[in-house]
Parts: C-alpha cells; sequence; structure tokens
C-alpha cells in the first residue's frame, strides 16, 4: 500500500472517529501530494518523493513547536506536537542520535572520509543514505563531529 492509498485509508477512519488533529494533520499532507501530483505533467509520487514531503512537513511542525514554546504558547505547541507524532507515524523509523553516529562512522570509514576537509564528500552520502530516518541537522552536527 502506498502513502496515497494509506492516506486516504486514514482519512476515513479519522473521519469515523471524530479525531479532529488527526484529521486536520492527514488532510494538510494529502494536499501535499494532491499538490505534488498536480506540479508535473505526469508526475508519479515514488517513495523518496514521500519521504521528502513528510520530512518537510515535520520539519515546519518542529520549527513552529520550537517557535510557539518562546512565545509561550505552549496550547499551540502541543498541537503542532499531536500533529508531528500523527506524521511521524508515515516516516520510516527514526535512528537514535547514537545508532546515527555508529552508521556515519561506518559511512564515513567506507568512503575514506577522515577530517573536516572531506565534509563535503561525506555530508551529501549521509544525507541521501539516511533521509527520512534523521532530521538533516541532526546529520549535519554528527559528520562534523566525526570528522573533527
Amino acid at each position: 500500500m502506498n502513502l496515497k492509498e494509506k492516506i486516504n485509508e486514514d482519512l476515513k477512519s479519522a473521519l469515523k472517529e471524530k479525531d479532529k488533529v488527526k484529521l486536520e494533520t492527514i488532510r494538510s499532507i494529502r494536499a501535499l501530494i494532491l499538490e505534488f501530483e498536480k506540479s508535473g505533467k505526469d508526475k508519479e509520487l515514488k517513495p523518496e518523493d514521500e519521504i521528502n514531503l513528510l520530512s518537510t512537513a515535520a520539519k515546519k511542525r518542529k520549527e513552529a513547536i520550537e517557535q510557539y514554546k518562546n512565545a509561550g504558547r505552549e496550547d499551540l505547541a502541543a498541537k503542532e506536537e499531536a500533529e508531528l507524532k500523527i506524521i511521524q507515524t508515515y516516516l520510516p523509523e527514526q535512528l537514535s542520535v547514537e545508532e546515527l553516529e555508529e552508521k556515519i562512522k561506518e559511512l564515513a570509514s567506507e568512503i575514506g572520509a577522515k577530517d573536516k576537509s572531506d565534509f563535503p564528500k561525506l555530508m551529501p552520502q549521509a544525507i541521501k543514505k539516511f533521509k527520512g530516518q534523521a532530521d538533516g541537522k541532526t546529520i549535519k552536527e554528527i559528520v562534523e563531529k566525526v570528522l573533527s
């Protein structure tokens, strides 16, 4: 079952359950999918496109949570956190910082990256390999740590 089919099934169940937050979140994901499909002639949603759409949506929620907390709006931050949890159910399993660090060390040894001058060689590989499994900011921090 691809993402579009799963979203449509979950949309039906959210309607039946009358879960307002889940319904809004799923509708926003569905809108992203429809927007993507209509953005080009005969564009087909591939698994990597699904991950990109969901990662972008999750990143927006994380940024909003941070801004709402800084502004003292815990009610809005809680809503964004609930939406983020729903979005994360569609993303691949997230790696812990420790797991990610181990995998990046392995990747660095595979491609021969040893110091900071190898950052342009390691970073694109790490992003490509761990896209959807970890936040880009976290990947960057760990790559810098591994190469220092």
